[in-house]
């Protein structure tokens, strides 16, 4: 299990210089995933089953180009997912609410439930590297096991993504990963 990964589609990369500083460049899709790999708060929007948007913070690992995370079956986003499985993870680094630092990074994807036992046991030990003890579970009957009961764990593969620099200059990177892969 690498502690990062090394991306293997390459979306294509463009920036948006209504949004972006003079002089701007575009952020790589590397700084991106560094940032993916690293963040440990995430926020997750969802759609309720009526249309009213949902957001929660929740943790989530980088593994195989995607983003990974468990809910409790019972939980209002694993409803929403089940009525509507696109969503959108967004994350900070280096110090998220400075506005004069950081990157910002939005994920936008499909959840879907990862029930392989060997990616669902490379993702337990993944969430207990990066998270440690108090994060580690087991893996029954396709899901993960722990202190909280039964969580099911969604894969998000971004199909569109966007970077948000800040600092000396400002820019707005958007990577697309449609007829990648």
């Amino acid at each position: 299990m690498p502690a990062r990964d090394v991306p293997v589609r390459e979306p294509s990369t463009t920036l948006d210089t209504r949004y972006s500083s003079d002089g701007a460049t575009p952020t790589a899709w590397t700084a991106a995933v560094g940032g993916l790999t690293e963040a440990e708060v995430f926020w997750l929007a969802t759609l309720r089953p009526e249309g009213r948007p949902h957001v929660t913070p929740l943790i989530a690992v980088w593994m195989d180009d995607a983003l990974h995370f468990c809910t409790g079956p019972a939980e209002r986003k694993a409803h929403n997912i089940a009525a509507n499985s696109h969503c959108v993870l967004t994350t900070s680094t280096a110090g998220g609410n400075d506005l004069h630092a950081g990157l910002d990074v939005v994920v936008e994807g499909e959840a879907v439930q990862v029930g392989d036992e060997e990616t669902l046991r490379r993702l337990a030990d993944a969430y207990a590297a990066k998270y440690g003890g108090d994060w580690r579970f087991e893996v029954r009957d396709g899901a993960f096991v722990g202190g909280g009961g039964r969580a099911v764990v969604y894969r998000v593969a971004p199909e569109t993504a966007f970077g948000f620099g800040r600092g000396e200059t400002y820019s707005q990177t958007r990577w697309s990963f449609t007829g990648t892969g």
